[in-house]
Parts: C-alpha cells; structure tokens; sequence
C-alpha cells in the first residue's frame, strides 16, 4: 500500500482498487472509514458542574426486586391482604394474571437517627439507612426483562447504544493508565440474560467498554498468551504491531478509531503487570475477609467481588459494575425473579449479597472514599402488590411491576438517610415525582459534574446521548 502519496490524505475508491480491494471488500473498508470519520468529530465539552463525584460502583439486580417487600413500606397491604384489587384497565404485566393482594412477607421497621423505614429483608444494608439516599418512585417503559434492563443501563429499551459506564468512561476518561476506566463483575452463576450488550460501548470509542474481570487464576480472558512465549520474540512482535500502527496513523491523519484500538492494546499490555496485583485479595486483613463475608459460601462470591470492586475503585477506575443474578431462565431462578414464591427466592438472594454490599459502604465510609464515591443499587422494575395466581387466590409469587418500583443510592454529593418520591397506598404506580431512567442517569452524571444534554456523540446523524432527548436531575436528592 503506498504511503507518501496518500499521506494525510482519505484513500478514493480508485485508491482501493489500486491496492486489490475489489467488490464487497472495497465497499466494506470504504464504509468502515467514512464512519470512522464521522467518530472523529470532537466531542464537546460537558463538565458544567462542581464534579461531587469522581467514581461509581453498581450493584445492579437482575429480575426484579419487591419493592414493597424491600424499601417501599406499604402497610395498606396488610389491611386489603386477600382482597381483590378494583381497577378498569389493564396493566402491563409479563404473564398477565392479577391474583389477589397480598401483604409484604418480612417486618418494616424504622431505622437509624433518619427513622428511614426499611424491611428485615436486608437487615445488614438496613444499619446503613442513614447513608441512604432511597428513590421510592422509579418508572420503567417496559415491562420484560431484556427491554427494561437496557433501558435501565442505556437509556434505550433495545442495544446498540452505550451503557451508563461508558458514557461515564467516555465523558472523564480514565484516571489510571494501568487499568480500565470501566470493568464489570458477573455473579459466579452467570452474566444476565442481555450478555455484553449490557456493558457495551456501542458507537462509542471501543476503549470505553467494560472490561470483564473473573475469578481464578486469570481475572481477564486471554490477556495471557496460552504458551510461554520468549520476552525478546514478544517485545519485537509488539514492536513490529506498533510500527504498522504507527505508519497506518501518518497515513490518515483522521483515523483515530485506529489510534483508540492501539490504545487497547497498550492498556492489554499494562494490564498484564496491574490487574495480578489488585486481584490478589489475601493482601487484605483477616478482618476485612471476614467483614465482606469471604469464608461464607452464601456470601463468599458477592463478597469477593464487593472488596475486588473497592480494589479497583481505590487505583482508579472510574466506574464499577456489580450483577447481582444471572440468566433468568431457570428453576429455582439464579436471580430476583420472583414469579414462583417471593419469600423463597428474595431470603436466598438477598443472603447472598446483604452483607458484602453492607461491608462496602462501611469500608468506604471508613477510608474516606465515600464522600467522592456514589453507590448505586438498582434493579430493572419492581414487583405487583397482588400476585401472580388466578384472580380468586393468593399465590406466592408476584409479577412484573413497572409502573412503581425503588432503587437506592449513597455517597458523593447525596442526601443520606432521605427518601425521595412515592407509589399509591398499594405501591403499584408512582404517584410522588415519578422518576424514569432518563432522570436517573441525568442526576448520575450531573453529580459527576456532567451535563447530560452537553455529554453527546455524533452517530447515524444524531447527536447521541445517554438521555436521549429526555432527563430532568432529580434535585430532591441532592445534599
């Protein structure tokens, strides 16, 4: 391929053909540089706001957490338990069936100097109401996992389009040049059901998604070669990559999707000496082992990725992602998707990870992070007041609910030991400043000292964004 003559310069189509790109191949490599072209264009630059916030840590449940029997007291249900809820229209739920209400399946009690009121569901996470910002009033579009899990950690209900962590990623960029600015933790049982779709970059720069990192000896796939291989035939094949690398860039000046895929591998190589060392968890105490619950086998594998988590946190990452469930489908379910019998399911989910994200906070707390740290603990939608039987019973398990549901929040620039908005006496539709995910992502950012509708990537002809065209902070939760 020549190089002086088209130094600086876009190759034509002629240019292609020159070099025996013909047919579908040209077309190809002509598409691939026009819209790396269009990447190219520089983003603006959307830092408004006293930055509260300098990284994030997401323990994010898959399937659907009870609101009503978590964070959302509702002592109406007692009362109306068994009895049949009136309504004209009909809801949007997964299986359809509205059996009768039924009263919540564990004791709400208030809690700390705040009297925030929180079930025995988590009675470890429940000593830390004080540090608890809990938004009571949450709002999904959709009612089916796949949808409403994008929707939660995109903006979108469908993928191809960036999550929250790149967007954080891509917005700040990384603080530690060793190490990802974004990494995701799966449970043990498996990824949840949207697969890598979840973390990914989409149209964003592809050093901006999320760095999967497991258990065992090797906590990256493939970041090891599979044989030993000589340092000196390593370095010299690393070397000839980079010139490649190197005279490609000269070539087009405007290439910088190829100057981002070399940045990856820089980071592969860098990460080959960091990610040994802030995986080597028995460098901790005995005593934080013991706090986070890593000698528990109900705790040990939440536990592990809490303190692994805070590890990555403390040497730079911007942002940490923690799934707490795996696939939906399944039975018993590995996850918070409680369509058979609630108190079965959430008790055995919930021992798994109340006293490890307990730990976190307190750790946090204790370090001095958690004033510039946020915590976030999501789910995708909550669950129905009445259950999921025939419409004359009451059965054990409860449906999918998006009109209402909580998610809770703690750390940089919060206010701890509040809650904000409200459902219905029933909890099934907010009914207090409804907050969709729109606003939930705008006030993430915004406490990243972000402005959601300045934070934009040119793609497809649209200015991007994580927002959309929607997003209000939700100043009610503001310190």
């Amino acid at each position: 391929m020549p190089d002086d003559t088209h130094r600086g310069l876009r190759p034509t189509r002629r240019d292609l053909l020159d070099w025996g790109l013909h047919g579908l191949g040209a077309t190809a490599v002509a598409v691939l540089l026009d819209a790396e072209a269009r990447a190219a264009s520089p983003r603006p630059s959307a830092e408004t706001a006293p930055r509260r916030a300098r990284r994030a840590i997401h323990i994010c449940l898959i399937g659907g957490l009870s609101h009503i029997d978590s964070f959302d007291h509702k002592p109406a249900l007692a009362r109306l338990h068994g009895t049949k809820l009136e309504t004209t229209e009909q809801p949007d739920l997964f299986f359809g069936k509205m059996g009768l209400l039924r009263q919540a399946d564990w004791a709400f009690r208030p809690r700390g100097a705040s009297g925030l009121v929180i079930s025995d569901l988590f009675p470890c996470i429940a000593e830390l109401a004080d540090e608890l910002t809990v938004l009571r009033s949450m709002e999904s579009k959709s009612a089916n996992h796949t949808p409403a899990l994008f929707l939660a950690n995109s903006g979108f209900e469908f993928g191809g389009f960036p999550s929250m962590g790149s967007w954080i990623s891509y917005g700040l960029g990384v603080e530690n040049e060793s190490l990802p600015a974004y990494v995701v933790l799966n449970d043990e049982r498996g990824p949840p059901n949207t697969g890598a779709s979840t973390w990914s970059s989409a149209f964003l720069p592809s050093s901006h998604q999320g760095v999967v990192l497991g258990g065992g000896r090797q906590a990256v796939s493939d970041l090891f070669p599979a044989r030993p291989i000589d340092a000196e035939a390593d370095r010299a094949t690393l070397d000839f990559v980079q010139a490649v690398n190197r005279r490609r860039a000269e070539a087009d000046a405007l290439d910088d999707m190829l100057s981002d895929r070399v940045r990856s591998y820089e980071l592969a190589a860098r990460m080959q000496a960091s990610i040994p060392d802030v995986a080597r968890l028995d460098s901790e105490s005995p005593a934080t082992e013991e706090a986070y619950g890593l000698h528990d086998p109900r705790t040990a594998d939440m536990g592990r990725r809490c303190l692994l988590g805070r590890r990555l946190l403390e040497r730079g990452v911007r942002f940490v992602q923690l799934f707490s469930g795996g696939p939906i489908a399944g039975s018993p379910r590995a996850s918070w998707d409680a369509h058979e019998n609630v108190r079965e399911n959430h008790a055995a989910e919930a021992a798994r990870i109340d006293r490890p994200v307990a730990a976190l906070l307190r750790d946090l707390r204790q370090r001095g992070m958690l004033d510039d740290t946020l915590v976030l603990f999501t789910t995708e939608f909550g669950r129905t007041p009445f259950t999921q039987s025939a419409a004359d019973t009451v059965g054990e398990g409860r449906d999918h609910n998006r009109y209402g549901f909580s998610c809770w929040l703690a750390g940089a620039g919060l206010a701890p030991g509040t809650a904000v908005g409200a459902t219905d006496e029933l909890g099934w539709k907010a009914v207090e400043r409804p907050i969709p995910w729109h606003d939930f992502h705008a006030t993430i950012l915004h406490l990243f000292g972000i402005d959601h509708e300045r934070l934009t990537f040119y793609h497809n002809g649209i200015r991007r964004r994580l927002t959309n065209v929607h997003g209000e902070v939700v100043r009610e939760a503001l310190a």
